[in-house]
């Protein structure tokens, strides 16, 4: 296993691993925390096993491309959520990002600061020249998070997501190497 770990003042995030099976699993299950998410709630331990199993993999890469943090708070040592941070083709330099905290720690700046996070570790580790994330219009939360760290409202995509409720459309942001982060 990788030990790749990125340090906030309230944060530790961590590359998730197969004993977080449980505590990603009763993220998933949260009915407020599924409502803007495609993944939908899984049926079973085993069914969130299979979604994370990839994740795991691709975390122990040579050359990760496709990381799966655990955010954790520091001093409580509590699982809050998990980010992601896709890389695209090295030619673009470019890379997605998503996250999903527990409802329990919302409206806290947490995923404020998981996202500044891996911001930095983006632009100044991976050397990246654009990050990309979206997330369902009506997702307040998310779009106010992106938002305060200085990502730009590019666009919307039309009914580009499968939610529970139908089909849904997405706020596009992103943010460039040079742009001014918060």
């Amino acid at each position: 296993m990788k030990k790749l770990v990125i340090q906030t003042d309230r944060l530790v995030l961590r590359l998730i691993e197969r004993e977080d099976l449980e505590v990603i699993h009763r993220l998933h299950v949260i009915p407020e925390t599924d409502e803007f998410n495609t993944l939908g709630i899984p049926n079973s331990l085993e069914e969130t096993k299979q979604v994370i199993e990839p994740w795991i993999v691709a975390n122990n890469e040579d050359e990760i491309t496709n990381y799966t943090f655990a955010i954790q708070h520091k001093q409580r040592n509590e699982f809050l959520g998990l980010f992601g941070l896709r890389l695209g083709s090295k030619k673009y330099g470019r890379a997605e990002v998503w996250y999903k905290l527990h409802i329990d720690y919302w409206k806290q700046g947490y995923a404020t600061e998981a996202l500044k996070a891996m911001l930095n570790f983006g632009f100044n580790n991976l050397n990246l020249h654009r990050i990309e994330a979206g997330c369902a219009v009506d997702n307040i939360g998310s779009a106010r998070v992106m938002e305060k760290v200085g990502m730009t409202k590019e666009g919307r995509k039309r009914q580009i997501l499968p939610l529970k409720s139908g089909w849904a459309d997405s706020f596009e942001y992103a943010i460039l190497e040079g742009d001014t982060r918060n």
